[in-house]
């Protein structure tokens, strides 16, 4: 089995100050969400092996944002960062994947961006949690995090429609949760 974590980066600042995209930085409440959704992470294990992470601004700080939250698990998870993920489509995004293969995590985490996170999600599920589907049917929002499982040992064998929907977390949902 092969778990795949796809969390889009948090809320951010509507222009960065040099007027170009990649630079980008999270807001207040982009801080606290990814720090929300990283806590949830840590306190429900297992937390992924390997992180691949888009090299823009804010991916990279909701990156370094929900691994100080899992500062406290046995293992933290190994990190690279790649070009690639920056505006990558499905297909894109599912071949970074089965190059995982080469190092073969069990728990995989992908930080991205819409539309392309979005899109993933949906081309992977092909069963799963029916209200996780509804939610995620309509968004990937911020700080959204979808959770898969593949019941395979090859990254090379994870293809769309082939993906279990285990979960789907978003800050607006763990408020929604907690009742705050």
């Amino acid at each position: 089995m092969r778990r795949l974590l796809l969390l889009r980066h948090a809320k951010t600042e509507t222009d960065a100050p040099s007027g170009r995209d990649q630079d980008r930085r999270l807001d207040d409440r982009g801080h606290r969400d990814a720090a929300e959704v990283g806590g949830w992470i840590a306190h429900h294990p297992p937390v992924p092996d390997l992180a691949l992470v888009s090299p823009a601004v804010r991916a990279t700080q909701t990156w370094e944002i929900v691994r100080d939250a899992m500062k406290g698990v046995a293992r933290p998870p190994k990190v690279e960062f790649l070009p690639e993920l920056y505006g990558a489509d499905p297909t894109q995004l599912l071949t970074t994947i089965r190059m995982a293969s080469a190092t073969d995590p069990k728990r995989l985490m992908l930080v991205g961006h819409n539309p392309g996170m979005h899109e993933l999600a949906l081309t992977l599920t092909g069963s799963g949690d029916d209200a996780a589907r509804r939610a995620l049917s309509h968004n990937l929002p911020t700080s959204g995090l979808a959770v898969f499982d593949f019941a395979t040992n090859d990254w090379n064998e994870v293809s769309f429609r082939r993906g279990k929907l285990v979960l789907f977390v978003s800050p607006k949902l763990l408020k929604q949760a907690s009742g705050s």
